[in-house]
């Protein structure tokens, strides 16, 4: 079954309105009518209900409905109602953690595979990888493991930035993904500027935005990748 996920570095670019940068992105998923289902867990300092409202209203110009998982008694069996998969961003320990917690890994990666798409923002781009590994957040909690959806066979960090504030003396994004390469040579790890996405659809990957993505792995480090390239090779 072809697979449809677009995988967005953040919710917004500058001093954007949510996810406005993203609606012609949407579009090519979310079509009007359909129902998705919202998964919240992410999200710490914003609750819930809030959290629905805000994507509900950013999306209100595709014509969908947005239901959210934490409405659901059983989120898993929600799954069922739906025709696709929406993960927000916020903190990616706390939202690994709830997708443990609702049994919602193997559920979300059986339909994804057989066909129902995925949208993810930050966190929930995070997620879509293969592990948790190469997230830019604070493990405010401990999931009972680092490996996520596996959506695509790949690392992913949201949030890509050379920025390095004067006299700041911690180490860079690209330092930080050095790191892991060193440890695991084997896995791929993209680096996504806000703005930009990545958008698989079938066997086809194509980075999306017109900022360029960064690849790293094992001894090749921070190997630009053009917008609107085809990285199909990563699958």
């Amino acid at each position: 079954m072809s697979q449809s996920m677009l995988l967005l570095s953040s919710s917004r670019v500058g001093d954007t309105p949510y996810l406005s940068h993203a609606l012609p992105m949407l579009e090519k998923l979310v079509k009007p009518g359909s129902r998705w289902l919202f998964i919240p867990y992410a999200g710490v300092s914003i609750s819930y209900d809030d959290y629905q409202q805000r994507v509900a209203e950013a999306l209100g110009s595709l014509g969908c409905q947005v239901c959210s998982a934490h409405e659901c008694p059983d989120p898993v069996a929600a799954l069922d109602e739906v025709d696709g998969i929406m993960v927000g961003g916020g903190n990616t320990f706390h939202l690994l953690h709830e997708l443990y917690r609702h049994n919602l890994i193997d559920a979300i990666r059986d339909k994804v595979k057989n066909g129902m798409p995925y949208v993810g923002w930050s966190a929930g781009s995070n997620v879509a990888g293969k592990s948790i590994r190469t997230t830019n957040d604070m493990p405010i909690i401990e999931p009972p493991s680092f490996d996520a959806l596996a959506l695509v066979p790949f690392q992913i960090n949201p949030h890509y930035s050379d920025y390095q504030a004067p006299g700041h003396n911690g180490e860079t994004r690209a330092q930080r993904l050095q790191e892991f390469t060193c440890v695991d040579p084997l896995s791929p790890v993209v680096g996504i500027c806000e703005g930009s996405a990545i958008f698989r659809q079938g066997d086809a990957l194509v980075l999306k935005g017109d900022k360029s993505g960064y690849l790293f792995e094992g001894t090749t480090q921070k190997e630009e990748i053009q917008p609107g390239s085809d990285i199909s090779f990563l699958l």
